[in-house]
């Protein structure tokens, strides 16, 4: 069995300021490294540590790589967040006065990354760490919080929000994938869990 633990970046500048963030690329917060920080003596002993090409999930990944002496630090673009389309940039509340009921509806802007597109590319990258790591390997993988909760649908979980450092298990065994627990690798303590990916 193969197990990935896949944790959300810590707090961006764009997280602090309540903006959609999808492709975009702000960097952490001092709290968001001081978070990766914090929450690395929780991982335990891992085989290697992977991360989006974005910024905020890549210096996550430095940190607690650095912490848990682990690395380099391999980044993989498919594991960066969803396309945001239009919304990218903007507040709930622009959202809601440029498109009225679309949030409440669960509608999504028209440059916005379907589902099956980011699962696509997102379980190639998985299945590629899965074949570096071999039949029993463990490892971090730092990605965005509308990745996490794809993956989780995909495998059957409800959507629950995830804070900055939260983070899920995943088990792949003979190719199939199975959800494994939502770990608080923070304690409960000084994390972040704004309205928006």
């Amino acid at each position: 069995m193969t197990r990935l633990l896949l944790i959300r970046h810590g707090q961006s500048t764009w997280n602090s300021e309540g903006l959609w963030q999808g492709q975009e690329d702000p960097p952490l917060t001092d709290t968001g490294r001081r978070q990766a920080a914090e929450a690395s003596p929780a991982i335990g002993s891992v085989d290697a540590v992977f991360s989006s090409t974005l910024e905020r999930a890549r210096v996550t990944a430095e940190i607690i790589a650095e912490s848990i002496g682990v690395g380099p630090v391999i980044q993989l673009p498919g594991l960066i967040e969803r396309c945001a389309g239009e919304w990218q940039g903007m507040t709930r509340s622009q959202i809601e006065v440029e498109y009225p009921g679309f949030l409440e509806a669960g509608l999504r802007p028209p440059s916005w990354e379907p589902d099956e597109h980011l699962l696509a590319r997102v379980t190639e990258s998985l299945d590629a760490i899965v074949a570096a790591l071999g039949d029993d390997g463990e490892a971090v993988v730092v990605t965005h919080g509308g990745v996490i909760y794809q993956v989780e649908s995909w495998l059957g979980a409800a959507f629950e929000r995830l804070a900055n450092l939260g983070s899920r298990w995943v088990e792949c065994v003979g190719g199939t994938w199975r959800l494994g627990d939502r770990i608080d690798l923070l304690g409960g303590i000084d994390v972040t869990i704004p309205d928006q990916i």
